[in-house]
């Protein structure tokens, strides 16, 4: 839980940060880039290991790839509040 407040909240900062709008696309793919490789890491220990390690390297890859898919959903869900956040602080200078 505290894992998915952060993503999102550095989401949000590094969109307020950063000038102009992000390539989420880009965020996303790289996210999903990061699951697939630490998810066959766990999985290449598993089978390295062999036997009932497998299948916890294996259910163990296959939940760390879909972790890593929803912080990085929530990250871009936070790039999206975070250039609002900048949209708006440019119009309304204080």
């Amino acid at each position: 839980m505290y894992l998915e407040i952060f993503a999102f909240l550095m989401g949000l900062i590094y969109a307020f940060v950063r000038p102009g709008k992000e390539n989420r696309s880009r965020l996303f793919r790289d996210g999903v880039i990061i699951g697939i490789i630490l998810a066959l890491i766990l999985v290449g220990l598993g089978i390295l290991t062999g036997g009932a390690v497998l299948l916890i390297g294996t259910v163990v890859g296959i939940y760390v790839f879909f972790e890593i898919v929803i912080l990085a959903i929530l990250f871009i869900v936070g790039t999206y509040i975070g250039d609002w956040l900048e949209l708006k602080g440019k119009k309304n200078p204080s």
